[in-house]
């Protein structure tokens, strides 16, 4: 299935900096690498023939996964918009009234989440609670804990 998916700017650009590298550098050594397990004999029994396949095969998916990705892409532009809601894109600074503590994600795609640096999805259930509200906003979250209720406390657009 074909759906295209939202993406920032600095993971798109990750993306085709990564799939650059595959063309132009790993898929080159790799072919190297073949040919030169080849000279050595009997393929059969050769380790590094063996090796080198299977790296080449690792680089051919993921040159597919990749183009797959980037031509799937709709990378969201917040250049022009004002702060006053929480969209894809968006950093959000959330009061947890339960804890008292303030916490900071950025709303990014399923593929650019990674919670140990503040990213989470806009599929998860923070992250699809959080897109549409305002400024001073409460948002009441169902999480697998139970439901948390954050105040939106700050909204930047970076």
């Amino acid at each position: 299935m074909s759906h295209s998916v939202p993406m920032t700017k600095e993971s798109y650009d990750a993306l085709q900096e990564e799939l650059k590298r595959l063309i132009r550098e790993e898929r080159p050594r790799v072919i190297q690498d073949i040919a030169e397990a080849r000279g050595h004999g009997d393929l059969s029994e050769n380790a590094e023939y063996d090796a080198a396949k299977q790296r080449q095969g690792f680089i051919e998916g993921r040159i597919q996964e990749l183009q797959g990705k980037l031509a799937r892409a709709y990378v969201v532009d917040l250049t022009n918009l004002k702060p006053d809601k929480v969209v894809f894109g968006s950093t959000v600074t959330l009061y947890d009234t339960a804890t008292e503590e303030e916490v900071t994600y950025k709303i990014v795609g399923e593929d650019e989440a990674d919670i140990k640096l503040g990213k989470i999805s806009c599929t998860s259930p923070v992250g699809k609670s959080l897109i549409g509200h305002k400024l001073d906003d409460s948002v009441r979250v169902k999480v697998p804990s139970g439901v948390k209720e954050y105040e939106i406390i700050d909204i930047k657009y970076e």
